[in-house]
């Protein structure tokens, strides 16, 4: 039996069973070791297979693709370095919970550590970012060795999105020649009329006298807080809105929540808990008798003073699967429970939990406050941008938003509406860079897709654009081009190093992007007004391509006017928690 028919089976036996267990969308990074993988994607006919020149690009595309799609996405690069530039993303999609199936091609175990080109050592080379890994056999037509390959492909795609999803690298040695062989005979066919190795699970509940258990601590605290914070489950919506209905208690939401959009009820969500908690003087007027967090950690750094400011309420965490993300180190009880079940029980079994009604009424009437503020002025401003994308999103729309200050933006200034959408963002380990292709993947599939980011992370991705530009996918980009990093001007560096400050931190780029822009394709346009920021939007909605809308502001004037507002919403705040 030759080498291409060995090859050319084991390899096709694998990218079905891959397919045949829910991967409809593969990414690949072009390159000579992965020509048997690339070209069999290629050629199956169930497979949508996306070419990316940059691996870094490529694995962050794959990441966006991943969730928005809610599935796996397989990924696919030659030997050597490309693998490296593979990482930054598959950290990104370890701490976010987001699930790839990564497959890197490799030199036959001869040509390693002799010095042989494109040979780096890839085994475990993502350590512990990955789920699993598993080095793949040399290719082999033998029964028994295509049972392998596609129980290899079936476990890897169950591991990616069992549990806590994230990303698993299979690491395939492969000999010369590399072409396999399509006119061999029923080179697709299985064993089996199923997935390999199919598996079966349910939702996570609590037992009856656990929950009860739990329950009876909060019988008595009447100031109670519901938090969620970044995750993507929909579902999610109804049952807290249900739950914090029954208990008559406010929900701080984080933008990535999801629980900003949609059409639940929204009469106790606080989306303007993060300017609420800006101010110590009124963090010390809230004193919380507990808290139920879902979800991961939230964005905003006042409510991570806010806890570590009140150590002794009773601090809860419900995660679908166990992991532990409480970066405040407060004692905390772990609840490992599908959150949608955990919200549907507490709301069967706690007849007797209800907040203070003054509590609540408080949160209410500083939510409404602050939403009231943000719909003043007319002035072009960073965080009145974030509030024009609000008013003009539409239904099933989607929301990306870069790192640093955009989110924090979104966090402030982008309060509920009841059209359907998700707001997503890359906040596994909070980097900026691959931002541009995650957007790009998030719109792949046809999803209208608007990505708010400064210009230090647009800078930082600007490759993405070109896998836009080849597969004609529309994406509107909204730029906060402050230039530079305008994060820094909000922290203590902005004072205490302002000799080095604008090097080391402040890091303006001086560009005009609009030629880059047009290199790939896109419309640029220079806001500069409220208004024109509402219609260009409108239209980049109706055109489609790829629309890039500049805003510029001034870092300097930016903090400036930030903290103004957060002093004025202090005071009314504190006027109506009672204190002058």
């Amino acid at each position: 039996m030759s080498h291409q028919e060995n090859l050319t089976y084991y390899v096709a036996q694998f990218v079905d069973e891959l397919v045949r267990s829910g991967i409809k969308d593969v990414v690949i990074s072009p390159g000579s070791r992965s020509t048997p993988l690339s070209l069999t994607f290629a050629e199956h006919t169930s497979i949508r297979h996306w070419v990316n020149l940059d691996e870094r690009s490529a694995a962050f595309f794959a990441l966006g693709m991943a969730k928005e799609q809610k599935r796996p996405v397989a990924l696919v690069c030659t030997s050597g370095t490309a693998t490296a530039n593979y990482y930054p993303a598959i950290i990104e999609a370890f701490y976010s919970r987001v699930p790839l199936v990564v497959l890197t091609a490799d030199r036959p175990h001869e040509l390693r550590d002799v010095g042989a080109p494109q040979a780096i050592d890839q085994i475990k080379m993502y350590g512990d970012y990955v789920k699993w890994f598993h080095e793949m056999a040399l290719p082999d037509k033998s029964e028994a060795m295509l049972n392998y390959a596609r129980s290899m492909a079936s476990r890897a795609v169950s591991t990616a999105h069992q549990g806590n999803p994230g990303p698993v690298q299979l690491n395939f040695p492969l000999r010369e020649p590399l072409v396999p062989d399509f006119s061999l005979p029923n080179i697709w066919e299985s064993s089996t009329k199923d997935v390999y190795l199919p598996y079966f699970s349910g939702k996570r509940t609590l037992y009856e006298n656990k929950l009860k258990m739990i329950l009876s601590q909060l019988k008595d605290g009447k100031q109670g807080l519901l938090v969620c914070g970044p995750q993507t489950d929909i579902r999610f919506r109804e049952s807290i809105a249900q739950l914090a209905d029954k208990w008559n208690i406010p929900v701080l939401a984080d933008p990535l929540s999801q629980l900003r959009t949609g059409r639940h009820s929204k009469e106790l969500i606080i989306e303007g808990y993060d300017t609420i908690l800006k101010s110590e003087k009124v963090r010390k007027q809230l004193k919380p008798d507990f808290i139920i967090r879902f979800g991961a950690m939230p964005v905003s750094k006042p409510y991570r003073f806010f806890i570590e400011e009140n150590p002794h309420m009773l601090h809860f965490v419900v995660e679908a699967y166990e992991g532990f993300r409480e970066p405040t180190l407060k004692n905390t009880q772990y609840i490992y429970s599908d959150p949608v079940e955990f919200c549907t029980q507490s709301v069967q079994q706690s007849s007797s939990i209800e907040m203070d009604p003054d509590w609540t009424d408080k949160w209410v009437k500083m939510n409404d406050m602050i939403k009231h503020k943000w719909i003043e002025g007319d002035e072009l401003t960073e965080g009145h941008t974030v509030s024009i994308i609000n008013q003009v999103y539409q239904d099933n729309h989607l929301l990306f938003v870069g790192n640093s200050m955009p989110i924090r933006d979104v966090d402030t200034f982008f309060t509920t509406i009841d059209r359907e959408g998700l707001i997503l963002g890359n906040r596994g380990a909070n980097g900026i860079d691959g931002t541009v292709s995650s957007a790009v993947g998030a719109a792949a599939h046809g999803k209208k897709v608007t990505l708010l980011l400064g210009d230090l992370t647009f800078f930082h991705d600007l490759n993405g654009l070109h896998i836009a530009k080849q597969y004609g996918i529309d994406l509107t980009i909204v730029l906060i081009n402050n230039n530079g990093g305008g994060i820094f001007s909000f922290l203590p560096q902005a004072k205490e190093s302002s000799n080095h400050f604008e090097v080391l931190f402040g890091t303006p780029l001086d560009l005009e992007f609009n030629h880059v822009i047009t290199m790939y394709g896109g419309h640029h346009e220079k806001v500069e007004s409220l208004e024109q920021l509402k219609e260009s939007l409108n239209h980049a909605y109706q055109d489609g391509g790829l629309q890039v809308l500049e805003v510029q502001t001034d870092r300097r004037e930016n903090v400036e006017w930030h903290r103004k507002q957060w002093d004025h919403i202090e005071k009314h705040a504190l006027d109506i928690l009672g204190e002058s």
